[in-house]
């Protein structure tokens, strides 16, 4: 069994998508993706995140800011990482314009702001990092942290941060594991609301 951690590709659209429902859905019913794209089921959703990851507007869910783990030539993780200062809200408005999915942005910005961090420009942001079923506990995650801290060290930054959502024991869990910190917690009535989560928690590592 050999592992390899490559940069994304936008080839690699279908199995980010993947990724980030996974991710973004965490147990729930529903995410902020379904709210976004107003969807009725999963298919459409993925479908919507696929173009999101290959918007001209470079947006979080862009592909050149992912790794993507493979095993003897198969996908088996992914590791989004970004700097806010680039990937910004209003990149992000613009990707959901590009592809015509726009129309739940005021609902979506609502939500965002009820449960806003304020994350500060000069650190790193994590995200979606996820490995399919079948691959646990084979440090899949580990070795895409690790090279993209690697890259992140190379471009000036220090602080990595991500947020979980209040009650992802698991997730919160194994953040831990890999070093992180918390450093906020923000409960949001309207987050709850809409997704049955009291909020989200911020982390962070220091590298």
């Amino acid at each position: 069994m050999s592992m390899k951690i490559r940069k994304a590709l936008g080839t690699d659209a279908h199995f980010l998508a993947q990724m980030i429902l996974q991710s973004s859905r965490a147990d729930k019913q529903i995410c902020m993706f379904d709210l976004i794209f107003g969807s009725k089921n999963s298919e459409d959703t993925l479908r919507n995140i696929e173009k999101l990851t290959t918007t001209t507007a470079k947006n979080h869910c862009h592909y050149s800011n992912f790794l993507i783990a493979e095993i003897d030539g198969e996908s088996v993780g992914s590791l989004c990482s970004y700097e806010p200062r680039i990937a910004t809200r209003e990149a992000f408005l613009d990707a959901l314009k590009e592809i015509d999915c726009d129309d739940n942005v005021e609902e979506f910005l609502e939500v965002l702001n009820s449960c806003d961090f304020e994350l500060n420009n000069r650190t790193l942001v994590f995200d979606f990092m996820e490995e399919i079923e079948g691959h646990m506990d084979v440090g899949i995650l580990k070795s895409l942290m690790q090279k993209s801290l690697l890259t992140a060290r190379l471009k000036g930054y220090r602080i990595a941060q991500t947020m979980v959502e209040i009650g992802s024991l698991e997730t919160l869990l194994y953040y831990k594991k890999l070093g992180f910190k918390e450093v906020k917690q923000k409960e949001c009535e309207l987050y709850k609301e809409k997704f049955g989560r009291a909020g989200l928690v911020l982390l962070e590592y220091e590298f």
